[in-house]
């Protein structure tokens, strides 16, 4: 072996009894060795093996940080969330940058559905960790969290999944495709849960909507406006709605009224009722839709409409099924009109929504078809145009785009939409319709 090898040789060797003497240090700690092996237990899935070793160790000194953050994310996925936040907190007022204890106690809460301590949490860390990514996400889910718990109309809950835990229904979101109301309630909340970020939030709101429709044949350019009120309580959302029109040389007025009651966490409701004596509106219009949370993100609803004229009545029947993902919300809904001698029309809508910072920002796309009496598809946004029962085909799409100003509550909502539609005098010849309008909500 010449000189050169012998070197190579003598420094390998000094490496390894290097470091095998620097692990019987590491590992002749007994509070380390014992940390290693609850973290292998936990991590194999042995939940209460780790815990036992755990609860045994001594983590109140500097040594004790990580067997003390590995307890509490345990008690956590063991979903005994208010352990595991009694000793994320002893951490935190500790150790106060240490980035994987904040996150861990922020998705404690999070689990939990403690949205508002969740993002409290959020905002104390961000204190002492500016500009953190991940945190600054959590804060995002969290705030999204709470308004949805307040707003009915606010987007799903994304971005978290618990470990070892069945994943977390989105909250009720808008779903349905059509309707003159495209909102769901929330949770209740007590009062404590109605602080956000030191601001009182805002259960009423005043919506004022103006929007119109031009014909590339026949019909002459129709109006659509509104104003409504939607009070926010512990029962649910309830919009009472004048509308005025004025279409195919007539004016008329409707006086509307929602009402979104929660029964539970799985199943919640839409009920709606409207009143005119003009001629360009029904009698009487009442509907109603059964929503129910499923699993794996998944929503279903069943519900009927019953529209009265003075010389015919109409029932259609409802369904849709939707899915949140990500941060996408996709609806399917069909009608279906029963009539005699195997008449019966279908047609459907599919929506697409992509939210962006929080429930109340988003782009949707909303695109249907098919045969359906002419007073559903003769429309101004969602209210009927004439009274006839002719069966038709259209087709149509419409994009919808709502807004919060970054320094304002208050809500913009932008629309733009096309439709083609079979003549209901001329069967198989088709007209084009473009429609646009804007709605403001006023919160207070």
């Amino acid at each position: 072996m010449n000189l050169r090898n012998r070197a190579y040789t003598t420094l390998f060797l000094s490496l390894f009894f290097l470091w095998g003497s620097a692990q019987d240090v590491a590992f002749s700690d007994p509070l380390v060795a014992k940390y290693y092996k609850a973290r292998t237990f936990a991590f194999e899935g042995n939940l209460k093996a780790a815990r036992d070793i755990l609860e045994k160790m001594d983590t109140t000194g500097p040594k004790g940080l990580e067997p003390a953050a590995l307890l509490a994310r345990i008690y956590c996925w063991e979903g005994n969330h208010g352990e595991a936040r009694k000793r994320f907190n002893r951490i935190t007022s500790m150790e106060r940058h240490n980035v994987d204890v904040w996150i861990n106690a922020i998705k404690n809460e999070l689990y939990a559905k403690n949205d508002a301590t969740a993002l409290g949490l959020a905002n104390k860390a961000l204190f002492y960790l500016q500009g953190n990514k991940e945190l600054e996400r959590l804060r995002t889910l969290a705030t999204r969290n709470v308004e949805s718990k307040i707003y009915p109309e606010l987007g799903p809950n994304v971005g978290i999944v618990a470990p070892k835990r069945a994943k977390r229904k989105p909250k009720a979101v808008v779903g349905t495709a059509t309707e003159a109301a495209e909102t769901k309630t929330g949770p209740k909340t007590n009062e404590a849960e109605r602080e956000k970020d030191g601001k009182k939030v805002l259960n009423n709101r005043i919506g004022i909507r103006n929007s119109f429709t031009i014909f590339d044949a026949v019909y002459d350019p129709m109006i659509y406006s509104s104003i409504s009120y939607r009070r926010q309580t512990l029962a649910g959302s309830i919009i009472p709605r004048i509308n005025y029109s004025n279409r195919l040389g007539k004016n008329g007025v409707q006086y509307d009224l929602d009402f979104y009651p929660k029964f539970s966490k799985t199943f919640y409701a839409y009920i709606n009722y409207g009143y005119s004596n003009a001629s360009i509106y029904p009698d009487h219009k009442i509907g109603g839709d059964l929503y129910a949370n499923l699993p794996w993100a998944m929503e279903f609803s069943a519900g009927m409409r019953y529209i009265k004229f003075d010389t015919k009545n109409v029932t259609v029947i409802t369904n849709s099924l939707g899915h949140y993902r990500g941060n996408y919300y996709f609806s399917l809904r069909s009608y279906i009109t029963p009539q005699p001698n195997n008449l019966t029309r279908i047609s459907g809508n599919l929506l697409i929504r992509k939210y962006f910072r929080d429930g109340e920002n988003f782009l949707g796309l909303n695109v249907g078809m098919g045969y359906s009496p002419e007073l559903r598809q003769l429309r101004d946004g969602d209210e009927l145009l004439a009274e006839t029962l002719l069966y038709i085909e259209s087709q149509r799409m419409s994009l919808q785009y709502q807004f919060t100003p970054k320094k304002s509550p208050n809500i913009y909502v932008a629309n733009l939409g096309v439709a083609r539609q079979e003549l209901s005098f001329d069967t198989g010849n088709f007209f084009w319709a473009v429609s646009a309008g804007i709605t403001y909500h006023v919160k207070f």
